[in-house]
């Protein structure tokens, strides 16, 4: 019988350590958009402890700064063993991503699996597209 590591694995470590990253907007005065599908999200409902799963679509016209695609992975990988809601949850990553890159239109969409035969999507916004 092998003895099992104590200290966390190294995708572990990763996105415990992840955080926001963005780099400068290579054309700030033409918009556009970028579209982000981030197909394996989970969290914790924050009532009977199952996990929830959802597909993220992360839609948005820059400001400044662009979201750097790795750290938006171990950004939202964090989230799998919160105790959370569905509404509570995307309106919470709306938040952070907007702080972190100033986008100038941003829409989230959560698009969670059904369980006990319901089907939740929740859509939250930022600004107004050009």
């Amino acid at each position: 019988m092998t003895e099992s590591t104590q200290t966390p694995l190294y995708g572990e470590r990763s996105i415990a350590a992840g955080e926001l990253i963005c780099f400068d907007n290579p054309r700030p005065g033409r918009p556009y958009d970028i579209e982000i599908e981030l197909p394996e999200f989970t969290c914790k409902c924050p009532f009977s402890g199952y996990p929830d799963f959802a597909v993220l679509r992360l839609r948005y016209q820059p400001g400044p700064r662009v979201l750097e695609l790795k750290a938006l992975k171990l950004y939202v990988n964090r989230w799998r063993d919160v105790a959370i809601s569905h509404e509570e949850v995307v309106n919470r990553m709306l938040d952070d991503v907007v702080a972190a890159c100033d986008p100038g239109w941003m829409e989230l969409v959560a698009d969670f699996n059904p369980r006990g035969n319901v089907h939740t999507v929740i859509s939250v916004h930022h600004g107004e597209p050009r």
